[in-house]
């Protein structure tokens, strides 16, 4: 009983200083973020601010017009996280519980193209927008991410576990595809949709190399690729660079703590065998 009672303490402690290791850099970007000009370039840099401003968040959305990036990043992550929902869901659910010919053979050309890196498709997707004329627009952000492999399998990984005897009662009762899958396959998948907005919303609000790529226009900058253009300008002005790093964290971070439940539920039930 000793011997686990220490073993439990160790664990926990353990658990503990690798939850704080973690979470004190965030600690310290938002109190850095509070502290007067220079304070944080000080040596060594304090931990907590001698007094707390928030000149630098006003600065960022009057002066820098971060705002603007603000608004283009929590519209873009909105549309592709709403079309992914819907698109790879009733493909999810199409793999899972339709038949038709091919189906196998298809999902299987999916999966083997995840082992595929992403900046592999950089190019040709650029070269496909420009000749739709797309550059340079929230379209040439959103497409491409309206539906994904990993999306689709998320959802038909679920979607294995609804019992067909509930579908062949529905079509039986004379409702179509779309209305079981609207109104019994939707709702039963919430956990695993939940999970995949999740996934979604933080790779899109999070993304840098692609928007970076498709928009010439400053006005349409996402926030992680105006912040970057920031530190070419104000490298030395490290609590200003804390105050948008926060900008660009925050929402996320909150986003996720909200919705951890599902998140978690998601991914637990999601494992299930064909």
């Amino acid at each position: 009983m000793k011997k686990s009672r220490v073993a439990t303490v160790l664990l926990h402690a353990a658990l503990v200083l690798g939850a704080a290791a973690t979470l004190f850099p965030l600690f310290w970007m938002i109190t850095a973020s509070l502290m007067p000009t220079g304070e944080a370039n000080s040596d060594p840099p304090p931990l907590l601010p001698s007094r707390v401003t928030f000149e630098h968040y006003g600065e960022l959305f009057t002066r820098l017009n971060l705002g603007q990036a603000f608004f283009n990043s929590t519209l873009l992550a909105t549309a592709v996280t709403l079309l992914s929902l819907f698109l790879n869901s009733m493909a999810g659910y199409a793999f899972a519980k339709l038949r038709f010919r091919g189906r196998g053979k298809i999902f299987g050309f999916l999966l083997a193209a995840l082992v595929l890196p992403t900046q592999v498709a950089v190019l040709p997707l650029f070269l496909l927008l420009r000749e739709m004329h797309l550059i340079s627009s929230y379209w040439g952000v959103i497409l491409p991410g309206m539906a994904s492999i990993f999306g689709i399998f998320l959802v038909r990984q679920f979607a294995l576990s609804i019992p067909d005897e509930l579908l062949d009662a529905a079509r039986i009762d004379g409702a179509s595809e779309f209305r079981i899958y609207s109104e019994i396959v939707l709702p039963l998948c919430r956990p695993i949709l939940v999970t995949l907005a999740i996934f979604t919303f933080l790779g899109t609000w999070n993304d840098f190399l692609w928007p970076l790529v498709v928009l010439t226009d400053q006005s349409r900058y996402t926030l992680p690729v105006a912040l970057a253009n920031l530190f070419g300008e104000h490298v030395q002005d490290t609590e200003l660079m804390m105050a948008g790093s926060v900008l660009t964290v925050l929402p996320v971070l909150l986003l996720f703590l909200f919705l951890q439940r599902h998140y978690i539920q998601g991914l637990l039930m999601g494992g299930v065998k064909e």
